[in-house]
């Protein structure tokens, strides 16, 4: 992109604003990952770092989930500026801790962990395991815990177009972006 996307501007209000304000209707605690946790002060979200930096997203992931005080949390990236809220209130509705410790969806035949929600308490420590055997993929906790894949059929009762799984990496994407707003 050539600058931070966080700060995008969308209409008066960064892109990482606009993601946390898609989510906090939905959730009682926020938590932004960050390597840098200085140009975030102004944010009403709890910052936190990567305990292991330099690992990548699980790294990122793990992070977050190990903050939460809840017993769920939704892990979103920063950059998603499409988000759908009924969609995440659908994934919430599938979060069984009895039956479930990952409520994660599965669009064109690919996990979208970085959309998904997960039981802190359980997909913290797998996904540190998985850092420390060195594995970094952002799905190599997977296999250690119950991912309920949420199937194409069921995220377009609210997403038709899979939108909410949009990210911005480039001015391309960020133009698609906006038209799609």
């Amino acid at each position: 992109m050539g600058r931070d996307k966080r700060f995008l501007d969308l209409n008066g209000m960064s892109l990482l604003a606009r993601v946390l304000a898609r989510l906090r209707p939905l959730v009682s605690e926020l938590i932004v990952v960050t390597r840098d946790p200085e140009p975030l002060t102004w944010l009403d979200a709890r910052v936190v770092t990567d305990r292991y930096p330099g690992m990548g997203v699980l790294a990122g992931v793990h992070a977050g989930l190990s903050a939460a005080r809840n017993a769920w949390a939704f892990v979103v990236a920063g950059d998603m500026p499409l988000l759908n809220r009924a969609l995440l209130q659908a994934m919430a509705g599938m979060a069984d801790a009895a039956t479930t410790d990952a409520v994660v969806p599965c669009w064109n035949g690919m996990f979208e962990p970085l959309h998904g929600l997960y039981h802190a308490s359980v997909c913290a420590p797998a996904a540190e395991r998985a850092l420390l055997a060195g594995r970094r993929r952002i799905i190599a906790f997977y296999p250690e815990v119950r991912v309920h894949a949420m199937c194409e059929t069921d995220i377009v009762r609210w997403d038709p177009s899979g939108d909410s799984f949009s990210n911005v990496n480039t001015p391309e994407e960020w133009s698609a972006a906006l038209r799609r707003l």
